[in-house]
């Protein structure tokens, strides 16, 4: 049957509304150093909104693990910008930050919104922000404000206002349905990117988060695309015979490192966007798959069986230096390179399961963060605090978790009707 590719996807703009595709969040755990903080209904002087942005921002901080919103019935007292805080009211609630504002409607489906953040303890301003927005921007702008509190706080940036990439397969009577779908961090306005009788695979974000290449089965063979979420326009890049696999954008955006098996054995190559130039990383008789790009573009870490079972290599680009990196336990693969790139979170296998891991390079110890039989696909949060990968529960439906590197807080993203896999993160979106 004929295959659906949508073409015109306007990433900021276009809605829709199947709320079949939408995935639903349940929040287990949190770090035993969760910041307590007061995130009072904000002030609307006006007729309602699509969203609630307190709640929206409370959501947002509670599913970072790092933050502890306080319940809305223990808020004794509304706080707008014009307000003198009580600070040993919140003191005795127990909030260490207070975060309130007010929302002015402008006309024209205008809005303006004042937002404050307080430390309690100290008695200070931490944050003073007037937004202007259309109303169809509340949610974005609650968002903002969130990733706003997240950095002012822990002095990195939030990643509320990033985005997700993954694969839903939904069963219908004419066989299997596959979607990539482009979603918000938290799930919301999920949008389908392409749809497909046949299967798609390894979506993976451009450093500039305007670009999105992935696998697809619909020529027959596999073949490597890249689509243009601005305008829907995409360029078929590879459709060798054998494997034409895992794409990952390089640093600066002009490569791509793939997997091919033109040659008869699978091998990591760049191929470059603009003329689609091909150049061999790896010569090997054993499998090398799964290519990831370290932080400064130099080098590229891959998955080989090279040493009897599959473990993560890194090779130089430049020179072909090759490197072994991992050696604890009977399998790692799946590299993902936090942005720091200190670790790597891979999917690490003993006794036939198989879990995701980080492995720290300065140290060279594993620390294991899931607990499922057949965990896979981890991708790095782009402010590194959280890693996100697919996984099944125990009736076999696939779905995702977010698990906070500390191992502490966990959130599940699940699919009404069908199955999700094959997670990808999006970077900073400013």
């Amino acid at each position: 049957m004929k295959k659906t590719i949508v073409m015109l996807f306007l990433l900021t703009t276009l809605i829709w509304q199947t709320a079949t595709a939408q995935l639903n969040i349940t929040i287990d755990g949190g770090s035993a150093s969760a910041l307590p903080i007061a995130v009072v209904p904000f002030e609307n002087k006006g007729s309602a909104l699509p969203h609630n942005m307190s709640d929206v921002i409370s959501s947002d901080l509670a599913r970072s693990g790092q933050f502890k919103p306080l319940e809305e019935d223990l808020m004794v007292e509304s706080v707008n910008p014009d307000s003198d805080i009580k600070y040993g009211t919140w003191r005795l609630l127990g909030a260490d930050f207070l975060s309130y504002g007010d929302i002015t409607h402008q006309g024209n489906g205008r809005i303006e919104v004042r937002f404050r953040l307080v430390s309690i303890a100290d008695q200070k301003q931490l944050l003073a922000l007037t937004l202007p927005l259309d109303v169809s921007q509340v949610r974005e702008g609650a968002h903002y404000i969130a990733d706003r509190i997240y950095e002012a706080v822990l002095g990195i940036p939030g990643v509320f206002s990033t985005k997700l990439t993954y694969v839903t397969a939904i069963k219908q009577s004419d066989g299997m349905s596959y979607q990539l779908i482009v979603a918000d961090a938290d799930g919301y306005g999920p949008q389908p990117l392409v749809t497909s009788k046949e299967p798609l695979l390894s979506p993976a974000w451009s450093h500039d988060g305007k670009k999105i290449a992935y696998v697809s089965f619909e020529q027959g063979n596999s073949s490597i695309f890249v689509q243009d979420l601005a305008t829907g326009g995409r360029t078929m890049m590879t459709n060798f015979k054998g494997i034409n696999g895992a794409p990952k954008f390089s640093p600066d955006g002009k490569q791509l490192a793939i997997t091919l098996s033109k040659s008869g054995n699978p091998e990591i190559y760049t191929i470059n966007l603009f003329d689609k130039k091909l150049k061999q990383i790896t010569q090997h008789w054993a499998i090398d798959t799964e290519p990831e790009w370290s932080p400064d573009g130099q080098s590229i870490f891959f998955t080989s069986d090279r040493g009897g079972k599959p473990q993560i290599y890194q090779t130089n680009i430049n020179t072909g230096q090759t490197n072994r990196v991992t050696f604890e336990g009977d399998y790692n693969a799946r590299a993902s390179l936090s942005p720091d790139g200190k670790y790597i979170a891979l999917v690490h296998g003993n006794n036939n399961e198989y879990n995701i891991a980080l492995y720290h390079r300065p140290s060279a110890t594993i620390q294991r963060l899931s607990n499922g039989k057949l965990d896979e696909t981890p991708t790095f949060a782009p402010n590194g605090s959280m890693v996100l990968y697919a996984t099944k529960t125990p009736a076999g439906k696939g779905l995702l978790k977010a698990v906070s590197v500390d191992g502490q807080t966990t959130n599940d993203l699940v699919l009404a009707n069908g199955h999700v896999r094959e997670p990808s993160w999006s970077p900073l979106l400013r």
